[in-house]
């Protein structure tokens, strides 16, 4: 039987992801991470949030160009895409990974 690294997912509520905000707002490698489609980030989003989309052909390519050692809170609209999100960077060595479950707004 292969070794395999079991993590935790870090699911906050929409209560603890605004505090989880508020105390990494001067931090420069704290990311909020929105994986909806572009048109859902037109519609609403989190300020200061990057948009990338999950359904995206480079998804897992640009999530393995961010910094592994930042701070990401991951969100989409109910939880489901993000969770799959933080799942794909836990696999690729991110440590900070946050899933925003539910809706943000």
């Amino acid at each position: 039987m292969a070794d395999r690294k079991i993590t935790k997912m870090r699911e906050l509520t929409v209560v603890e992801a605004k505090e989880l905000i508020r105390k990494n707002r001067n931090n420069p490698r704290f990311v909020i991470l929105d994986v909806r489609t572009p048109e859902e980030f037109t519609e609403e989003y989190l300020p200061g949030a990057l948009n990338i989309d999950i359904y995206a052909d480079d998804f897992e390519e640009k999530i393995a160009g961010l910094d592994r050692m930042g701070t990401y809170l991951v969100y989409c609209k109910s939880g489901g895409r993000s969770r799959a999100a933080v799942e794909l960077m836990e696999e690729l060595g991110f440590r900070n990974v946050y899933n925003g479950v539910g809706w943000m707004f």
